[in-house]
């Protein structure tokens, strides 16, 4: 470490305890954010766990780093620093500090200034040690300076920053102990030469004292012109095409991930306790939003019968992995060329990262995009049935014709988490969109009649030989629920 990145190590305790005057501005201004998860709530606890500085103190601007604990949950926070804010950045603007070492000065979210972003790309290209913050890279890729940043608009959960159209940003805003699976995956992928996934060029950690590190924020490659499955899918939707071709070709690429990640880390068969644990999760998560959406009270009795079938019919067990975790058509792209990639691997965001990083059946990715595409069908007018009973049954047979096993074929699996995923989602639209509660209300009345497959079946295709297509590059979902 140089002479100055230490001396700006030493000053992280220091300035761990003058953040203490910007904690009014900084409580008032979270629960306003998007990826906050403490909505409505009033924060009650704020403690600083790390703080460094990414530039020489004294730089104008400034670009303080913190790591913040607010009620158990832990934040990162990139400010920016300036005497005041030019008219560009006054949307950013977090508060004026009063007292501490930012006294009058104007304290702002430094994603937001294309000065602070650009440096923090300039961070990841030189690995190194910086106070608690370890940054570091992929000396593979090259990563050329000067990439001018935008950021990204629409997140929820985290932040983007497209750099010079080459490169994307994610910054995680929640974070915990352990390796985050949206770098721990894509980079055991890569490590297996799967092309369907783009790998991590260069990512930065926090090492706090007495805890795990925690992964900050992954750098990957990214394509302009790409599509979201999720826009795509509305577009020939709207135009009243066919989408099965595209559905099919998602199949086969959700399998080589599958495949990949069943062959690159460890795999597990869940004996008959653990799926009875798993069967029990899933009804108690059904009596909780019972409790919470009266309209799904009518259905409960019927919906518990998946659950319990499943708790019955595991004699031998079910086969579990490493997967996506929270897999819908706006985590896929389709590339130039016509290939289909899976991105963001983070998993749902509110699941501790624990359970995220958990093996689990790979049908649970499965039930996500079946949902995605009654999704898809339902926000359309009028509705379009048949056209999501087709895209369902030509990705179960994209996926057969490379595994050799059609997930159709183990229906009372399927149904279990394709009723859990209804289930979620009826309790986030009343919660976030009641004007979309009646989409998974309608998929809850399906489910919930007895003995009804989750969707119509076709002989299974046997795997096809050939390479998997060439590795694309990534591009931001547009975060649908489904």
């Amino acid at each position: 470490m140089s002479e100055a990145a230490s001396a700006r190590s030493r000053l992280t305790a220091d300035r761990a305890a003058g953040i203490i005057p910007l904690e009014p501005m900084l409580r008032a201004w979270l629960p306003a954010q998007r990826w906050f998860a403490g909505k409505g709530r009033t924060i009650t606890r704020l403690r600083t766990v790390s703080a460094a500085e990414l530039l020489p103190p004294g730089s104008t601007p400034g670009l303080l780093h913190l790591l913040l604990d607010v009620d158990g949950d832990c934040y990162q926070l990139l400010l920016g620093i300036r005497p005041s804010l030019p008219p560009a950045l006054a949307p950013t603007l977090i508060g004026h500090a009063e007292d501490g070492p930012y006294a009058g000065r104007a304290v702002y979210e430094a994603l937001g200034d294309p000065r602070l972003a650009a440096m923090l790309l300039e961070r990841m290209r030189s690995p190194g040690v910086l106070g608690p913050l370890r940054f570091d890279r992929d000396p593979a890729t090259p990563i050329p300076a000067g990439l001018v940043p935008r950021p990204l608009s629409g997140e929820q959960t985290n932040s983007s920053l497209i750099y010079g159209d080459s490169f994307i940003l994610k910054v995680f805003r929640r974070v915990g102990p352990g390796v985050n699976p949206d770098l721990e995956l894509p980079r055991a992928l890569a490590a297996a030469g799967c092309a369907r996934v783009p790998a991590p060029v260069a990512w930065y950690e926090a090492e706090p004292p007495g805890s795990e590190s925690l992964t900050l924020g992954v750098l990957q490659p990214y394509l302009r012109g790409s599509d979201d499955g999720w826009q795509l899918a509305l577009r020939r939707l709207g135009a009243g095409a066919d989408f099965t071709a595209e559905a099919h070709a998602l199949g086969r690429a959700t399998a080589e991930v599958h495949s990949a990640l069943a062959s690159a880390l460890p795999t597990v068969a869940l004996g008959p306790e653990q799926t009875a644990r798993l069967a029990a999760g899933m009804t108690a998560r059904l009596a909780a939003t019972a409790r919470e959406v009266p309209a799904l009270r009518p259905y409960e009795a019927g919906l518990r019968g998946a659950f319990d079938a499943l708790a019955a019919s595991r004699g031998a067990g079910v086969p579990a992995q490493r997967i996506h975790g929270d897999l819908h058509l706006g985590q896929t792209l389709r590339t130039l060329d016509g290939s289909w990639s899976l991105i963001d691997f983070e998993g749902e965001p509110a699941r501790p990262l624990a359970d995220r990083r958990r093996p689990e059946p790979a049908v649970r990715d499965i039930a996500g995009i079946l949902r995605s595409f009654d999704y898809a069908a339902r926000s359309h007018r009028p509705f379009a049935p048949a056209w999501a009973d087709d895209c369902r049954a030509a990705f179960c047979e994209g996926y057969a014709r490379t595994t050799g096993r059609d997930p159709r074929e183990d229906p009372v699996l399927l149904r279990a988490y394709e009723t859990d995923k209804a289930v979620y989602e009826a309790r986030y639209e009343s919660r976030h969109r009641p004007d979309w509660l009646h989409v998974p209300m309608a998929a809850i009345r399906r489910l919930s009649e007895p003995s009804r497959p989750a969707t119509h079946r076709v002989p299974p295709t046997p795997p096809a030989p050939g390479s998997i297509s060439p590795h694309p590059h990534p591009k931001p979902p547009r975060r649908p629920l489904a």
